[in-house]
């Protein structure tokens, strides 16, 4: 079936990178939005917008009767997914074909092959693609899972056979923790997933993950484009990805091609798909799972292949011929991508939620920059917390490397609390500089410490606020802002504990900070030491400025004439939820006794958990109900300490 209408089933930055490509094509684009993403920029991307519903994914963008009564009211013939929400869901594109339209990805049949994990692994033992000695049988009885597991032996990962992102994962080290960690997979998957089905693996403690591109059409030609160094994760997340990979050679790119294509090929794959591999320090592969979709990061590959692949997709959705060969195939250069996250990596990467106060992407030679965000966005809890991807292209690794880490200090977002530091951070490392790098990287360095700003950051915030005061002093007296007949004026303030003392000259001003002093010129540009400020600075209240500087955001308020707080406070008794999420699971009940410290339930928002723990000792007298969403600020529970529980 032709088509002219494309509707892009996302949001965000891939919705926006799609409606590029397809725009760029001739086609008609359509967007949809929910009550949270009126405003969002993939929605002025588009040259039509729909309406699918609240601001909960599974009332909007999971909704696939609304996608598809989307697609019908504004005459779109073909649905691009996107990556995420519907687009691994066989009974989506089973739905889409159904209804006459087009879905711009692999067959339902294909889709559900992969989407399972232990399915998938016996599908492609059969086809001779490379494997990790594991058991992946229907039979899930404890007794039959314990007898494979010492079959196996340890190192040991227990895995859900649905989901992913990390859920449902054990790693297993010592065999008398193997019934524990079958347990709790099977209970973490059984509430993630709706089932509980485990497979088991032997688990390789330093790999590297590394994943090869393919493409296909509806003609039987599949080919792959390279593969995707992608060892930097956290949780089993993916932080940092590049190509090609820094310890894959010639020989061993041949093998891991043939491994993919033979994949792909296995299940008449038909468009655009990765086929992930575990690397082991011997140089062997196995297989570890196919995502049937178009990638976060396939903006590397398309770096060094000098192809768009969502041109690609669209062209093969159409019955187009892949007219590539595989002996045609050339990398050339490298890319690194980075994804830009509203997270704290200082606070267990819980995620931030905020208005944009200020967004500037960086730009320059090799730079790209993928988001769906701008100053004014709104980032709320319902989606996933990445803001934009970070792609930097070179020549060789380290002059892409050089770029990244340039870019990223040229990045400018204030309001919310992002990652940008840590990558920066990860990149210069000397571990990753090497290329040496492995899935143990962030379990082997620790980059979440908390960030002091120094005292020259210190005296440039102090300078901006006291410009800010004169500035709107200025405006309320004008010519008498700060008169005085002596010979200078001095003022004090307090920014992160420190005392600040300000003098204020006809020259301009002197900021002393624990015994150094800093001169700033105070004129449109500020300058510290006749040094020009590298910082963006936005005022959000009296007395507070947002600060990003090339290797730290600041959020500062003089706290000189605020309460000082008792050091003898302790918890409250009254725990709620940082933002909006659902109860997943609760670990204890009314009446419970608990002591400060411990985890009470955990919190799913923005696709992450977090636990929730006593901040004194006492009894639970309300807790909330797994299942139970809840809003911001939300009690979760609330404990009577020991001296007043009845």
């Amino acid at each position: 079936m032709r088509f002219d209408t494309v509707l892009i089933a996302n949001r965000g930055e891939i919705a926006v990178r799609v409606i590029r490509t397809a725009k760029a094509q001739g086609y008609r684009t359509v967007a949809v939005y929910s009550d949270a993403d009126g405003d969002a920029p993939h929605v002025a991307a588009a040259d039509m917008a729909v309406r699918i519903g609240p601001a909960p994914a599974r009332e909007s963008y999971l909704d696939a009767d609304r996608i598809l009564d989307a697609a019908r009211r504004s005459g779109a013939q073909a649905i691009h997914p996107g990556y995420g929400f519907l687009s691994e869901r066989a009974d989506f594109a089973q739905a889409c074909a159904e209804a006459g339209i087009v879905f711009i990805g692999p067959t339902p049949d294909a889709i559900r092959a992969m989407g399972d994990k232990a399915t998938s692994k016996r599908l492609m033992a059969n086809a001779g693609v490379p494997m990790l000695p594991g058991y992946q049988g229907e039979e899930q009885t404890d007794e039959r899972l314990l007898a494979e597991a010492e079959r196996i032996g340890v190192p040991l990962m227990v895995k859900a056979s649905a989901g992913g992102g990390g859920k449902g994962m054990r790693l297993v080290t010592d065999p008398a923790e193997v019934p524990d960690a079958i347990a709790a997979a099977r209970r973490e998957a059984l509430s993630a997933f709706g089932s509980g089905v485990l497979l088991l693996e032997q688990a390789l403690l330093t790999p590297r993950h590394v994943e090869i591109q393919v493409l296909g059409d509806e003609h039987g030609h599949v080919i792959a484009l390279g593969e995707r160094d992608c060892s930097i994760q956290r949780r089993h997340q993916k932080v940092v990805e590049e190509s090609p990979s820094p310890a894959v050679d010639d020989l061993l790119r041949h093998k891991m091609y043939d491994a993919a294509v033979t994949a792909a090929q296995s299940i008449d794959y038909v468009g655009a798909g990765t086929v992930e591999f575990l690397l082991g320090e011997d140089g062997e592969f196995s297989f570890l799972e196919m995502n049937t979709r178009l990638q976060v990061e396939h903006p590397v590959t398309e770096f060094v292949t000098g192809l768009d692949l969502v041109d690609w997709q669209l062209r093969i959705a159409q019955g187009e011929h892949l007219t590539i060969a595989q002996d045609e195939v050339a990398l050339s250069g490298h890319a690194i991508e980075v994804r830009l996250y509203a997270e704290d990596p200082t606070n267990q990467y819980l995620p931030a939620v905020g208005t944009v106060a200020h967004w500037d992407a960086p730009s320059g030679e090799g730079i790209r920059v993928d988001t769906g965000i701008g100053s004014g966005s709104v980032i709320g809890s319902h989606y996933d917390p990445m803001l934009a991807k970070l792609i930097a292209y070179g020549r060789d690794r380290e002059e892409a490397r050089r770029r990244l880490i340039g870019a990223l200090e040229r990045t400018r977002v204030l309001g919310v609390t992002t990652n940008r530091a840590f990558l920066a951070d990860v990149l210069r490392h000397p571990g990753f500089a090497s290329g040496e790098a492995t899935t143990a990287f962030l379990g082997e360095h620790d980059f979440t410490g908390a960030r002091t700003p120094s005292l020259r950051y210190l005296a440039t915030a102090a300078a901006w606020l006291h410009r800010e005061r004169e500035r709107i002093a200025e405006l309320r007296s004008p010519g008498f802002a700060g008169w005085t007949n002596a010979a200078g004026r001095s003022s004090m303030m307090q920014l992160c504990g420190n005392d600040i003392h300000l003098d204020r000259t006809a020259t301009g001003l002197t900021v002393g900070i624990d015994g150094e002093e800093f001169h700033a010129q105070l004129g449109d540009r500020l300058t510290i030491d006749g040094a020009t400020v590298d910082a963006v600075a936005v005022g959000t209240a009296p007395g507070r400025v947002l600060m990003a500087f090339p290797d730290l955001d600041l959020d500062l308020h003089d706290t000189l004439l605020d309460p000082p707080e008792s050091a003898e406070l302790g918890g409250s008794g009254v725990l709620t939820a940082p933002m909006h999420g659902t109860v997943t699971t609760t670990l204890v009940a009314v009446g419970d006794t608990v002591a400060a410290g411990d985890t009470l339930l955990i919190l799913e928002a923005m696709k992450m958990e977090r636990p929730v723990r006593a901040d004194i000792d006492g009894v639970i007298t309300e807790i909330a109900s797994p299942g139970q969403q809840v809003a911001a600020d939300d009690v979760l529970v609330r404990i009577t300490s020991e001296e007043k529980a009845p």
